[in-house]
């Protein structure tokens, strides 16, 4: 009887260190395993645009800030399968997979969603944690917050500031001046080069 109560308690010790292990690696978002990675690899244009059009997406603007309401089930008619995921139901992409976690280019970033501007080339910087890694915002009303307690942990959500997509969450372990690190999903996010100036 003895043995089976000593079993049981290895097989649990064990699912606690892989439960433990997860959380940690979606937690400290400060991998080594981004030096592995060649930093250089930028992504080529095809994948800096999404190949989807934003024909059927009626509240797609780069102009318009007027928040939205919109309810999920409409969302998820129009948007991609991969963004709704992210964007409506608060998935989280794995680190090193999103096209623009270490991206250098220059430009804007927008939501994917919405095309609501959110954050400048300028401000993004090599976090190593395996999503885009921003110190700040383009402007104060392009995100909001919202605390979020899932996993057992609370943290700070970061959404889309006009359609209220998920985007990822914020950390106060960034670099000056801010101090605070915008951990995004590269997925709900669509970058615009900078154009040259002749």
């Amino acid at each position: 009887m003895s043995l089976f109560f000593i079993q049981k308690f290895e097989i649990m010790k064990k699912i606690i260190l892989i439960s433990t292990l997860t959380l940690s690696s979606l937690m400290s978002c400060q991998s080594q395993s981004a030096q592995s990675k060649n930093t250089n690899t930028v992504p080529t244009d095809k994948s800096i645009t999404p190949g989807t059009s934003h024909s059927k997406n009626p509240y797609y603007s780069r102009k318009d800030t007027t928040p939205l309401q919109i309810e999920d089930a409409e969302w998820e008619k129009i948007l991609p399968s991969e963004v709704f995921e992210v964007a409506r139901q608060k998935a989280t992409e794995r680190p090193f997979t999103g096209k623009y976690w270490n991206y250098k280019g220059k430009g804007i970033y927008y939501c994917a969603a919405c095309g609501n501007a959110l954050f400048k080339s300028d401000a993004k910087f090599a976090s190593s944690c395996g999503w885009p890694s921003f110190f700040q915002t383009i402007r104060s009303n392009s995100v909001a917050y919202q605390t979020d307690n899932a996993l057992g942990m609370e943290r700070t959500e970061v959404l889309c500031g006009r359609c209220g997509g998920h985007l990822g969450h914020i950390f106060n372990d960034g670099p000056a001046p801010t101090g605070m690190r915008y951990c995004m999903n590269s997925i709900v996010l669509e970058f615009e080069p900078e154009t040259k100036k002749k």
